[in-house]
């Protein structure tokens, strides 16, 4: 029960397709020497991946030709993805409405008094139609995919039975196991961090200041996981909410500052914010705040757990999701046109 699987990045969903956000929008030069793709009749053009390009670099250290190219490549994968999803929402009758965007936008502004979001979207060059035109993109893509792939997926009672009986021994606990959730902020913006507000503390001071935020939010009662996945800067757990999943308290025991804030907490309550240093414990990178979500004594646990049903039908879901999804994908690609000419340019210059 210490291994939970999440959702990987195929999805391009409201929480993945939001890795755009506040991004520049589509407009780009529209002579063909800047196109980078062609998927049907559809351009996407070179200035509009450079735009995203921009954004995910930003404050960063300049990366190398081939890191940059594979970046571009990435994201251009995902506007051709984007562009064949919204396609298939037309056929489905599955566009998102003026009104889904509408909240979605209003959702999105809340945090922000009027003058903080013109701010940022003045400092990201795009207009509010740039914006609107990503939400409905995003919000579209989720449906699709919801109703194509989510809906259909159906873990049943033998396939629980059947993982618990292969898997038996992985559900007997050596050690207590701690099931946490954490918000990070971090001193430095990371650019694989892609959390739904797009928020991201540029320095040490706007750290202090975000997590100190983020601890009134939390102590005023509002959500922890609707938080993460809004404003955590974890790479790999902004999206699910900041769950780490079950972690051993031996493992656990070699984060001293972290163990003595945990053994200290009751199920349901949270650390105060402490230091997020590197493995040495040097070097400062940001701060977090842990969530103890239960405590499970060691020895075996039965099918008959709920918690153990719950987790193996997750990560039966979670696969599931996965696999299909690429599938999907692929199969959407089959019955289009596409031509990746970014592709092209780099094969013929050999990677140059």
């Amino acid at each position: 029960m210490n291994r939970k699987i999440h959702v990987s990045g195929l999805a391009l969903g409201a929480a993945c397709t939001l890795v755009l956000f506040f991004a520049a929008g589509c407009k780009g030069r529209q002579d063909d020497g800047d196109v980078l793709a062609r998927v049907n009749k559809h351009k996407i053009m070179r200035s509009e991946v450079e735009k995203y390009y921009r954004h995910q670099t930003e404050g960063q250290q300049p990366p190398s030709n081939e890191q940059a190219q594979s970046l571009r490549l990435s994201i251009l994968r995902e506007l051709i993805d984007n562009e064949i999803l919204m396609k298939q929402a037309e056929k489905l009758g599955l566009m998102a409405t003026d009104e889904e965007v509408d909240t979605k936008l209003a959702e999105i502004q809340a945090p922000f008094t009027k003058e903080e979001f013109d701010r940022r979207m003045k400092e990201r060059g795009i207009t509010l139609d740039d914006f609107k035109r990503d939400l409905r993109r995003s919000i579209t893509v989720e449906k699709v995919l919801k109703k194509e792939i989510t809906s259909k997926v159906n873990i049943s009672d033998s396939d629980i039975s059947n993982f618990y009986n292969q898997h038996k021994a992985e559900f007997n606990l050596i050690a207590p196991q701690y099931h946490l959730a954490q918000i990070l902020v971090t001193t430095q913006p990371n650019p694989q961090v892609h959390n739904l507000k797009n928020d991201k503390a540029q320095n040490e001071a706007e750290a202090k200041k975000k997590v100190l935020m983020l601890l009134n939010s939390l102590e005023r009662g509002e959500d922890f996981a609707t938080l993460a996945k809004n404003y955590s800067e974890h790479p790999d757990t902004a999206a699910t909410g900041g769950d780490l999943g079950f972690i051993a308290e031996n493992s656990l025991q070699n984060d001293k500052q972290a163990y003595e804030a945990i053994s200290r907490l009751k199920p349901g309550q949270i650390t105060p914010p402490l230091p997020a240093a590197d493995g040495g414990g040097t070097r400062l990178f940001g701060f977090r705040i842990l969530k103890l979500i239960s405590k499970e004594p060691a020895g075996q646990r039965e099918l008959n757990d709920p918690q153990v049903q719950k987790a193996i039908s997750e990560q039966l879901r979670d696969r599931r999701e996965q696999l299909l999804k690429a599938a999907y994908y692929e199969s959407l690609h089959n019955s289009a046109s596409i031509e990746n000419y970014l592709a092209n340019e780099i094969l013929k210059n050999n990677g140059q």
